[in-house]
């Protein structure tokens, strides 16, 4: 390790969501030489969070008569500070896809899609997870024009329209929540008899009164021409037509561990193709470790996936010492 080749730092981290902005800046906190890959936006899933209610300290903030002066960070916002922080400790950033990950003797590789690549003895793949498709007729046909998976970012170009919400976790409680402030016409379409989400949201999600919400209920068909006029929902056997002019999907997560399980690296996944590892974070290949929802286990919320961050980049940092004969004893 005392020659360090070009294109190499302490740490490379893939992926930016708050697992990945986290383990940025306690890695660059800690004297790394930190580089953060993104092929996307920094913030990975938060930025599709309305108001993200439920992280500790994130409430309304108030004068000293008492006056509200702005409400809790939205998703959005929550990133933008933490990818701030990030840059302000140190941490650089390289908008662009890991290819493949490699590893020869002590440094791993990454391949980026612009043909060139990094290296480091350490790497935290914080990739996250990507939205479950129905694989139902006319959801491809109708993607981008009246399919979405996320209500912040397409819930404005149909306000006061005829929504269908396929869910029944926190981001389809979120988002029916959401889009109730847009439209009077919001139907909500859970397959099991009951909700998933975390109890506060549900109760507030079916005290909605402009929320219809269709239990024991599963979708079976987008159809329309240029856009959707209608959906085909199925409810103990019987099949009916429903009026739409747009569908907002949330069916749960796939993880994105491609980089492991498709490449040269072979980490232990479990049987979803979650990376399993240790409390330190620490993959079965030493040196890997992953952070936030790719990682098997997780209690897939903002805070879980920081915190994810914050212990794989610290974890991260002794594993580098060690390999350096710097470790402190």
């Amino acid at each position: 390790m005392e020659n360090i080749p070009e294109n190499t730092v302490d740490l490379m981290i893939i992926g930016s969501g708050p697992a990945g902005l986290a383990a940025a800046q306690y890695g660059a906190r800690a004297g790394l030489n930190v580089l953060l890959i993104e092929q996307f936006a920094p913030g990975g899933q938060a930025l599709m969070i309305d108001v993200l209610e439920n992280y500790p300290g994130n409430v309304e903030r108030m004068d000293a008569m008492g006056n509200v002066i702005g409400g809790p960070k939205s998703g959005y916002e929550f990133a933008h500070d933490m990818f701030t922080q990030a840059q302000n400790f140190g941490a650089s950033f390289l908008n662009v896809k890991a290819e493949e990950l490699k590893k020869d003797g002590q440094l791993f590789t990454a391949v980026l899609a612009n043909e060139e690549e990094r290296k480091a003895p350490a790497v935290i793949i914080a990739t996250g997870a990507e939205h479950r498709t129905l694989d139902i007729p006319g959801e491809k046909k109708f993607l981008g024009r009246g399919v979405s998976y996320c209500a912040t970012c397409d819930g404005a170009f149909f306000k006061g329209k005829k929504i269908i919400i396929v869910g029944g976790g926190d981001a389809a409680c979120d988002a029916a929540q959401y889009l109730s402030r847009l439209s009077p016409n919001i139907v909500l379409v859970h397959r099991k008899n009951r909700f998933r989400a975390q109890p506060a949201l549900a109760k507030r999600v079916t005290e909605n009164t402009i929320i219809d919400i269709h239990f024991d209920t599963t979708i079976k068909e987008i159809k329309g021409e240029q856009k959707i006029h209608c959906v085909t929902l199925e409810n103990e056997g019987r099949a009916y037509d429903l009026p739409a002019d747009a569908v907002f999907i949330f069916a749960g997560n796939v993880p994105r561990s491609g980089l492991i399980s498709e490449g040269s690296i072979k980490a232990e996944l479990d049987t979803r193709g979650y990376i399993i590892t240790d409390q330190k974070m620490a993959s079965s290949v030493p040196g890997l470790f992953a952070a936030g929802d790719v990682r098997s286990g997780a209690f897939r919320q903002v805070v879980v996936a920081a915190g994810d961050g914050a212990v794989a980049a610290h974890n991260a940092a002794n594993y580098i010492c060690k390999l350096r004969g710097m470790s402190y004893t």
